[in-house]
């Protein structure tokens, strides 16, 4: 039963209902957005044009990359535009489909963290076998199959809210449409439909990030044999990871977890996992990773020298036509 009721359009209560604290809050996201966008957009063009980061730690990096780009896209460039807006609606397709998208890129981000959780657990305790574990075919494979689980996910979500009844209420307490704030507005009882939708995210959630939790207390394990210098190492490609993971999945575990009711907290926590945490996320991998700061540094340099060579070399030949020409017009003196 989609949407056979009277309700054609919601209404997004926003952020805050300040004119003023909404033209701040537009220059903020609109700033953010931008470095979104910019930073991971950056690791991706690093990944595909350094030979220094061909390993699979690295491709899975630039997926995960590109997927924030969408993920915080299917949010933030409604929210900045609806700041500006005096009535911020979006139309019950328009709510479907956004709808749909956050919970599809948002899977995979949460099926990609996992999947390079498995990536550092075999590189560092199966090193000799690393190679042949994670071939370009496993790894393409792995990558298939986060895309594949987020479908799955964003699918079963979707079709939960899809049949629901709404006949009447059409104000969303929020900046998007998510699964809990449109069960407030449904005509009918919603307690098996909130379960459902619990079961689904808020324990998918939680399995994912138990699992990982787990490969990195087996990594912690297999580390106490190893030399400093290898352990420094381990612990510092890690330390990225699970700030990421833990930046995520924990907004993500409060949020979905939780029976069918909102808290005014929640517009709060989505705005840390939609916005921040993509924002972070090339700062975090960029700034403790060394071969990611020295590939920034040779694209920089790759992109900006030839530049300085044309300048200099324009400039010498017009050095050498000027002397040129100076000794010509003495000779005809």
């Amino acid at each position: 039963m989609a949407n056979t009721y009277n309700v054609t359009q919601f209404i997004f209560l926003g952020l805050s209902p300040s004119q003023e604290v909404q033209r701040v809050c537009f220059m903020i996201f609109l700033l953010l957005y931008m470095a979104i966008v910019l930073g991971n957009f950056l690791i991706v063009l690093i990944v595909m044009t350094s030979r220094s980061l061909g390993s699979p730690m690295y491709f899975f990096l630039s997926h995960l990359s590109f997927v924030q780009i969408c993920y915080s896209s299917t949010t933030a460039p409604k929210l900045i535009s609806d700041l500006l807006a005096e009535r911020k609606t979006i139309s019950w397709w328009g709510c479907m489909t956004q709808l749909f998208f956050i919970h599809f890129f948002g899977g995979i981000e949460m099926f990609m963290l996992t999947v390079m959780a498995y990536d550092h657990y075999v590189a560092i305790c199966k090193p000799l076998n690393y190679t042949t574990i994670m071939n370009q075919q496993v790894c393409m494979v792995l990558v298939g199959m986060a895309w594949v689980g987020g479908f799955v996910h964003s699918l079963a979500q979707i079709l939960l809210i899809f049949q629901l009844p709404f006949c009447g209420p059409n104000v969303i307490d929020h900046y998007f449409c998510d699964v809990l704030p449109l069960l407030q507005l449904a005509c009918s009882d919603t307690f098996l439909i909130g379960l459902l939708i619990v079961a689904n995210g808020g324990t998918l959630s939680v399995i994912c990030f138990v699992v990982l939790l787990t490969s990195y207390a087996v990594i912690l394990f297999h580390l106490r044999t190893q030399s400093s210098e290898v352990r420094r190492k381990a612990l510092s490609t890690c330390g990225s990871h699970i700030t990421v993971v833990m930046l995520f999945f924990v907004p993500c575990v409060f949020i979905y977890l939780r029976p069918s009711s909102t808290l005014p907290i929640d517009k709060m926590v989505a705005v840390f996992y939609t916005v921040i945490t993509p924002l972070l996320n090339p700062v975090i991998y960029s700034l403790r990773n060394a071969e990611v700061k020295k590939a920034v540094k040779r694209l920089w340099i790759r992109t900006v020298k030839p530049d300085e060579k044309w300048r200099l070399s324009l400039g010498t030949a017009t050095w050498v036509w000027n002397d040129a020409e100076s000794k010509l017009m003495g000779l005809k003196r």
